[in-house]
């Protein structure tokens, strides 16, 4: 373990060198063995590194890593190790080793990370909030993976808590410490519930450039890349860039055109480099997730609904992912106009599969 930190530690060596210095040399230990003049061979090394490496002062940062890892009961995985993510394993960047504090299947079967802007709005918190809730009541229980920033990262931490999800935050800094502070309550709970994450050694800073490296884990453990809401610029549209050279699903929510933190969502989708999205079950139709009936909160009775059309059939599958919902918003989530709609929840109200409540709300007959 201390020779796979001590490579990792080398100044500008990165997760694709440092693996190539390892298979070249046969090892890790075999690295710092190695004549100078023959590390200066392998290709990506030269000079500088290989100075780096002779001198072998990161060994030493290493041994206190691993003194800091056991005192704190943090878990280190190395890309060779058998429990090392399998999603993660096949990014070529994917980290050497990372530490992980908390306790998680890294290899569940379903894995989606959200993302988005710092400066989320008020409907951006909705939308998210919303999207896991509904993913829960469908029958679906997919880790939850996030950075733990400000806006829509503690959103989808803290909506995953509230809904029984497993969640994991990538930091863009060593574990001993939580940035930012304000949120180190919810990373207690996402440790007691999930884990946090960083392929930082301790008492690295939390810097610009660390961040925009971790968005590679966010993308790289997941299935899916959920953008909610970003600008034209910042790190949730590079987590969702990482996410597509990894040939992973991305998916955007849309936003109304002129608002600045729909922009970025607006023109992934524009692009074709994301998935329109606005509701859980169109995630769950992208993914191809089957439903868990041992979580599902609502299962609707199929077998009464033999007879239906394919959009009746969408309506229904909406409504029961919901207690009740605006005939304007199945409108938007079914992609289908609002008379279309109201003329079939009319059919579905005579069929005594739905009911309508005060205020153009409807919901499903719960049998």
């Amino acid at each position: 373990m201390q020779y796979y930190i001590a490579i990792d530690m080398i100044p500008g060596i990165g997760s694709i060198n440092a693996k190539r210095l390892i298979a070249y040399c046969g090892g890790a230990g075999a690295v710092f063995k190695e004549k100078k003049a023959n590390l200066q061979k392998i290709p990506g090394i030269g000079n500088l590194l290989s100075k780096s490496i002779s001198q072998q002062t990161v060994l030493e940062r290493a041994e206190k890593e691993i003194e800091f890892i056991e005192r704190y009961s943090i878990t280190a995985l190395v890309y060779v190790d058998k429990n090392y993510p399998e999603r993660l394993k096949v990014c070529e960047d994917g980290p050497v080793v990372f530490f992980l504090k908390g306790d998680v299947d890294l290899n569940s079967s379903k894995v989606m990370a959200v993302v988005g802007t710092r400066g989320a709005t008020d409907y951006g918190k909705a939308v998210c909030e919303q999207l896991v809730a509904d993913l829960v009541l469908a029958g679906h229980s997919p880790i939850i993976v996030s950075g733990l920033a400000y806006g829509i990262d503690i959103c989808a931490h803290r909506a995953a808590l509230k809904h029984g999800l497993k969640t994991v935050a990538v930091l863009g800094h060593g574990l001993d410490t939580i940035y930012p502070s304000e949120h180190k309550n919810s990373a207690k709970e996402i440790m007691a519930n999930g884990a946090i994450l960083s392929d930082f050694p301790s008492k690295t800073k939390a810097d610009r450039q660390n961040f925009i490296k971790r968005n590679r884990i966010i993308a790289g453990l997941s299935d899916i890349t959920v953008v909610v809401e970003s600008g034209v610029k910042g790190g949730a549209l590079i987590t969702a860039d990482i996410a597509n050279s990894y040939s992973r699903d991305v998916a955007a929510v849309p936003g109304r055109v002129g608002d600045r933190f729909s922009e970025g969502c607006n023109e992934l989708i524009r692009l074709n480099k994301a998935a329109l999205v606005t509701s859980a079950l169109d995630i769950t139709q992208l993914m191809g997730w089957e439903v868990e009936t041992d979580v599902i909160k609502h299962p609707v009775q199929h077998t009464l609904f033999a007879e239906l059309s394919k959009e009746e059939h969408r309506l229904v599958e909406l409504l029961a992912m919901q207690e009740k919902e605006s005939i304007d918003m199945l409108a938007i989530k079914a992609q289908l106009s609002v008379s279309k709609v109201s003329a079939l929840l009319l059919n579905l109200e005579f069929s005594g599969i739905v009911k309508s409540f005060p205020g153009k709300l409807y919901g499903l007959v719960r049998r």
